[in-house]
């Protein structure tokens, strides 16, 4: 295993850029101490730190993990909130940054017996990475693949040569988008369906799959969910400290928490990397995450406190 620093994150260098499509470059990283990196599964992701202070999520794209360097691909952001401008104007070959280990909220079912996946622009990262895997496999597949044009198309020569895809141009469809309800209804009812891609995608995804069953039907956002209101007022409890804070309106309990000093992980604190999950002793969580499936949010047996309210008085935590 790589060294890691005291904030256990791994020390890597930047040591490829390369193109992948318009506006989209593929980085490599590789630790500064040589050993291996952890071994990962298709759908993982790992966290950017980048020197300019903002944590960003980036899916990993290679099936057979080299455990001497991590790829991801990176897609220039006109909306950016300042990671994807940031990479592409200042990472550089040989520039050192941090990054977290791997992470997996969208794993992959190797042994379905039909996968179908759906990809909207930038989306294909985790997905591709699923679609090697497959075809390494010899699994039984059919990949989706929006974007607005074959410009912005990144693996697109890879995946001709895979097979198994069916693109979608927006300029060559009259700009029209990527009708799912159809694809949805054509799938095998025992297929596992995955989506990544924008939200509206997503929307149309969900609503498409939403007689499914859960556990069939897979979604990994990399846009958090439209934020509901932190309504605050009511009371977070530390089961193994005995601490307790008043969570007040429009603060996260995470907030709260690192406000006090409380020693808690957290990444991206808007529901999509899973980090600062904490598992629930007593109390309801008011769920508003995107790594949660519907049975797991009613269980209320653990809870993203980077965004998560509370139905009840009072919330126990197992901290």
């Amino acid at each position: 295993m790589p060294a890691t620093s005291a904030d256990g994150l791994i020390d890597v260098r930047v040591t490829a850029i390369r193109y992948a499509a318009r506006d989209t470059h593929l980085y490599e990283f590789a630790p500064l101490d040589g050993r291996p990196l952890p071994p990962y599964e298709p759908g993982a992701h790992i966290d950017l730190h980048l020197p300019n202070g903002l944590i960003r999520q980036y899916s990993l794209i290679r099936a057979e993990p080299d455990p001497s360097s991590y790829s991801v691909t990176v897609k220039r952001d006109p909306a950016s909130r300042g990671g994807s401008r940031y990479v592409h104007d200042e990472l550089r070959v040989g520039r050192t940054l941090k990054i977290s280990a791997p992470r997996n909220n969208f794993p992959l079912v190797e042994d379905a017996g039909h996968v179908v996946l759906l990809a909207g622009g930038i989306g294909i990262t985790p997905i591709w990475c699923m679609v090697q895997r497959l075809h390494k496999l010899g699994r039984s597949f059919k990949l989706y693949y929006a974007c607005r044009s074959r410009a912005d198309t990144a693996f697109l020569q890879a995946l001709e040569a895979i097979g198994h895809t069916q693109f979608h141009f927006d300029d060559e469809n009259g700009d029209k988008v990527l009708d799912i309800k159809p694809i949805v209804s054509a799938a095998p009812r025992d297929a596992h369906l995955y989506c990544c891609g924008p939200m509206p995608m997503l929307h149309a995804f969900e609503a498409a799959t939403a007689d499914w069953p859960r556990g069939q039907i897979h979604v990994e956002y990399f846009t958090p969910k439209p934020e509901a209101e932190k309504k605050g007022g009511f009371v977070v409890e530390l089961a193994r400290s005995g601490q307790e804070f008043v969570i007040p309106a429009g603060k996260s309990i995470l907030q709260v928490l690192l406000d006090a000093g409380v020693d808690v992980d957290y990444s991206c604190e808007l529901g999509i990397c899973g980090a600062c999950e904490q598992r629930v002793i007593s109390g309801t969580p008011e769920h508003h995450d995107a790594i949660l499936t519907e049975e797991e949010q009613a269980s209320n047996t653990k809870v993203m406190i980077c965004c998560a309210g509370c139905k009840s008085e009072r919330l126990v935590l197992d901290l």
